[in-house]
């Protein structure tokens, strides 16, 4: 049984997390590694390419180096998203499906589940859960978590079925 779909997405600090994001970074080269997936996964992340809104959290898309349909991005660094990545492994660990993990919160937005994993930089990196492909999403320091995984619910709904990805 996967731990992480056995508990929704209820807890309390991931709405404090999601609003809780400080001042802005100041690297500005945009540059995110291109995921490799399967056929199906492909597929479904092209899909999602297209269906993907021109601003997120007011910010007009430009997507990151190399450019590749399995990537995007809003505001040069400050948003990245990357279709088709592996499953994280906080996603199967049971401290996090229970609650325990102060590194990592299980919770859902507009419909889509996400695992929210704290960086060092002060970033957050989102992974979709309980979909047939993970997409992944950075957020840099500075920028508002909750609108950016607003913006981005309804073609992440409309591009990636729910289900268990390989």
């Amino acid at each position: 049984m996967n731990l992480f779909r056995s508990r929704l997405f209820g807890h309390p600090a991931l709405v404090l997390l999601i609003f809780a994001t400080g001042c802005s970074s100041a690297d500005d080269s945009a540059s995110a590694a291109v995921p490799s997936p399967g056929t199906l996964v492909t597929k479904l992340c092209q899909n999602l390419d297209e269906r993907l809104p021109p601003k997120v959290d007011g910010l007009d898309r430009e997507d990151p180096e190399p450019r590749s349909t399995l990537t995007a991005g809003w505001g040069g660094p400050a948003i990245i998203l990357r279709c088709g990545v592996e499953r994280p492994p906080k996603m199967t660990d049971p401290k996090v499906a229970e609650g325990h993990d102060p590194d990592a919160v299980a919770g859902g937005v507009n419909g889509v589940d996400w695992l929210m994993e704290e960086g060092d930089n002060g970033s957050y990196r989102f992974t979709s859960a309980s979909r047939v492909a993970y997409v992944e999403v950075t957020v840099r320091e500075g920028q508002d978590t909750s609108a950016v995984l607003v913006d981005l619910a309804s073609a992440v709904k409309k591009a990636i079925p729910e289900g268990i990805a390989d």
